[in-house]
């Protein structure tokens, strides 16, 4: 935990999950700079922050929880976003029920008159959220984005432009920088602006294993949205024929860190009446992943259900066959093995015994060792040039 100090006081702020190993902040250079230019200084006033304020993309609450006196909507795909907002809040002495905490799935604010943007890593996913909050944006909302120099590329700052208004941005400050949109220039009238093309839709072709022909739908934001990414690819080649032996009752299979859920649906195509449950910290991707499951797997084939939220927390303990899991390495814009670490130890507890995990990931990430330690054991499946799927099984 640290302690951010703003023009609103000081305010204690972690992660979540709250992890002592865990050396990175709850916020950064960018998050700064922000709430120093709404606190205004000796060459500009302060922004107006008494009308609707939205915060979207706050990453673990800072700027919630340090505008908190204003009650600001939180907009976050993140279940972990949203959970650290709450701690955060809390903690600093606010009752998180009294502030609008939204995901990106639910319907928008009605009316805008400031929105406070943290630029995400996917410019998708920025692209979905800006056309469904412009209708809420007026001729005399204030429209600032926030990110570090390396988040914003020319095609954020045209992103801007096209669907809310004339766009600049401010100097760097510790490799950080504002963008300033000015809204009833270029917005609603814009010829260019164009519908949102979220989702996407596509079929996956004939080579790729277990998921040939699987129609997946992809909700802006998530990886590799337009295609079937290698990665995946070469996971799909190599699904296990057969379910764990020992499974009192029909079978049941976790889709960890599901994504757009083309993995645990082709599993659920390849083994006919089990049940599958879909789970991840991204609101995009559970969305996205129930309708690429509904799309595939006729009605009464199966049981899904369907879960955000931080890997296997809440999930019985020994009550899982197999857990297919494709871990992340980033946090935003930091690499780390912390959430990979939480979902192995996380799919051993909910394993019953004889139960099997299943994971790919990059080879030079070394999974395998990590899994010898939870498990006991660990065996190589398949392997290329980049990448691995791995075997661990529940003793």
């Amino acid at each position: 935990m640290n302690s951010l100090t703003t023009s609103w006081g000081v305010s204690e702020l972690a992660r979540f999950p709250e992890d002592p190993r865990d050396t990175l902040r709850a916020w950064d250079a960018a998050d700064e700079y922000l709430l120093r230019h709404l606190a205004g200084g000796e060459d500009r006033p302060a922004t107006d922050l008494s009308g609707a304020v939205v915060v979207l993309g706050d990453r673990w609450g800072a700027l919630v929880t340090a505008l908190a006196v204003h009650h600001p909507v939180q907009i976050t795909d993140s279940y972990l976003g949203r959970e650290a907002t709450r701690a955060n809040l809390a903690r600093n002495g606010t009752d998180p029920d009294t502030l609008r905490l939204l995901s990106t799935q639910d319907a928008p604010p009605e009316r805008i008159d400031v929105l406070l943007v943290r630029v995400p890593k996917s410019l998708a996913l920025l692209e979905d959220q800006l056309h469904r909050l412009a209708p809420a944006l007026h001729a005399d909302s204030v429209v600032i984005g926030t990110g570090m120099v390396k988040e914003i590329h020319t095609s954020t700052l045209r992103l801007f432009e096209r669907l809310v208004g004339a766009t600049r941005t401010s100097l760097a400050e510790k490799k950080a920088r504002l963008i300033f949109g000015t809204t009833g220039t270029a917005a609603a009238s814009s010829p260019d602006r164009g519908g949102d093309p979220w989702p996407l839709t596509y079929t996956v072709d004939d080579d790729a294993g277990a998921g040939s022909g699987v129609t997946v739908t992809n909700h802006a934001g998530i990886f590799c949205a337009e295609r079937l990414d290698i990665g995946t690819r070469f996971f799909l080649k190599h699904l296990p024929g057969r379910l764990p032996e020992g499974a009192d009752g029909p079978a049941r299979i976790l889709d960890l860190g599901c994504g757009n859920g083309v993995v645990g649906t082709a599993a659920a195509l390849a083994h006919r009446g089990t049940e599958v449950l879909f789970v991840d910290e991204s609101y995009q991707a559970v969305a996205s992943a129930e309708a690429t499951y509904r799309a595939n797997v006729p009605e009464g084939d199966g049981r899904a259900k369907f879960l955000v939220g931080d890997g296997t927390a809440g999930l019985p303990h020994d009550s899982i066959d197999l857990v297919l899991n494709n871990p992340p390495f980033h946090s935003h814009q930091a690499t780390t093995d912390a959430t990979a670490r939480r979902m192995f130890a996380g799919a051993r507890d909910v394993l019953r015994p004889g139960g099997e995990l299943l994971v790919v990931g990059n080879r030079h990430l070394g999974y395998h060792v990590r899994l010898r330690r939870l498990f006991g054991n660990c065996e190589t499946v398949a392997s290329d040039p980049k990448f691995v799927v791995l075997r661990a099984v529940k003793r």
